[in-house]
């Protein structure tokens, strides 16, 4: 856990309403339709994909989903330029399963009581990795609550 600052990057995104148990399926397809955005304009990735919670209502998550980059693009369709704000976030870095990440954020939200945080309802997550790419208990997620 902890506490540090965070440059503002220029984002490409979708945001869209989904039920969680859906966000597996939809993030691929956002990521893919994303990824082919990206390659055909030529514009690079500046760093991780991200999604963006704005509300934790499982039925019905009001999430953007995205990647930051380089240059400044207006987008497309669904697809439309953002950000992710500068400033201070408390942080940690969770290590394993997808499945598992609500038992980081108890961690995280505990650390932010006991330090006396005022963060943000929303809450961002960085994919370190892919489980495309590693073992689901290789997964590295960084969860970010922006401080207020």
């Amino acid at each position: 856990m902890e506490i540090k600052n965070v440059e503002k990057q220029k984002t490409l995104m979708i945001r869209m309403t989904a039920p969680a148990a859906k966000l597996p399926e939809v993030m691929g397809e956002v990521y893919g339709e994303l990824g082919a955005y990206l390659g055909r304009k030529g514009i690079a990735f500046a760093g991780a994909p991200y999604a963006m919670y704005y509300n934790m209502d499982m039925d019905a998550l009001d999430v953007e989903m995205g990647f930051p980059v380089v240059s400044d693009d207006k987008g497309e369709g669904r697809i439309r330029n953002g950000e992710i704000p500068a400033g201070k976030v408390a942080s940690t870095v969770h290590v394993g399963p997808y499945a598992k990440l609500e038992d980081s954020y108890s961690s995280l939200m505990a650390f932010v009581k006991e330090k006396g945080l005022n963060v943000t309802e929303w809450m961002y997550e960085y994919y370190l990795n892919s489980p495309v790419e590693v073992k689901e208990e290789e997964l590295r997620t960084e969860i970010c609550y922006p401080i207020r």
